[in-house]
């Protein structure tokens, strides 16, 4: 028993300096649609020596260099959206589910490879379902639906850290929320069914499932993701009803502003950075 305690002790205590920041890590949330940049925290005077690599535990491709030498990887399937500050950071536009994953700054100095400073990025997204609709669709697209017909969204948070899920919601406290315009949890409103899962790829899925009522048009659900209670970044969805006799309607979901969470090595708590809203 003493065996398994220290082995849990163990395993916290490096979950906890990976997210503070001791081992070097960034951990950076983000929502679908919106740009991101993820910074070099050892780059040196230029980056023609810099090289940003990119892999993911769950990808059947090896690591893949984004930038070498200080230049875009043309081979690279988002190539397009990718962009290098004055200072190495990396610019991803547009974040899709297939963004998140490990990003490496890498140095070579004198072709000797330098130290190297990682980035997780981990994104937030929202994909819609409707039993008026035979199929879903994803949060930069419109559904239609109707009142009277019951509509589902999933919120995901795809997370690449080599932890289990377990250990981000109890240990960590990450959290995904379904609120309402006021940021009433909507598990409170037994109008909602709202159930929590995961699969290999994607840590929490929250799925929100409600019918739609005619007093509907124009309400707006958010999927949050907190920290610690802390708001991360947050997806919104809104039902907008096309015509007044309901004959037809269209969902628009928008992506709000979010927020960055950090951890340094030198210090213990996340700093935010705001970034701007981007609207599909």
């Amino acid at each position: 028993m003493a065996d398994k305690c220290d082995l849990c002790l163990l395993g916290l205590i490096i979950l906890s300096s990976l997210l503070t920041g001791t081992s070097g890590y960034d951990h950076v949330f983000i929502s679908f649609g919106e740009n991101v940049s993820l910074s070099c925290n050892n780059a040196l005077s230029d980056c023609n020596s810099t090289t940003w690599i990119y892999s993911n535990s769950f990808s059947d491709s090896a690591e893949v260099d984004l930038i070498t030498g200080g230049i875009k990887n043309k081979d690279s399937e988002r190539h397009e959206r990718l962009s290098l500050e004055s200072d190495c950071s990396l610019n991803i536009k547009n974040v899709t589910e297939e963004d998140y994953g490990l990003y490496t700054c890498r140095q070579y100095v004198n072709g000797k490879q330098g130290p190297d400073a990682d980035v997780s990025l981990h994104v937030l997204h929202v994909s819609v379902s409707s039993s008026s609709s035979s199929s879903s669709s994803s949060s930069s697209s419109q559904t239609e639906i109707s009142p009277g017909h019951s509509v589902t969204l999933s919120c995901q948070l795809y997370t690449d850290t080599g932890f289990s899920c377990d250990y981000w919601v109890r240990y960590v406290g990450v959290e995904l929320l379904w609120v309402n315009q006021a940021g009433v949890d909507l598990k409170t409103d037994s109008r909602y069914q709202i159930l929590s899962s995961s699969d290999q790829y994607r840590c929490i899925i929250l799925t929100l499932t409600t019918t739609l009522l005619n007093e509907d048009d124009n309400r707006e659900w958010r999927c949050q993701l907190t920290h610690r209670d802390q708001l991360e970044t947050s997806v919104r969805y809104t039902v907008k009803y096309s015509d007044p006799a309901d004959t037809a309607s269209e969902t628009e979901v928008c992506v709000s502003a979010g927020s960055l969470y950090r951890g340094r090595k030198d210090s213990k708590h996340p700093e935010e950075i705001e970034m701007p809203t981007i609207l599909e």
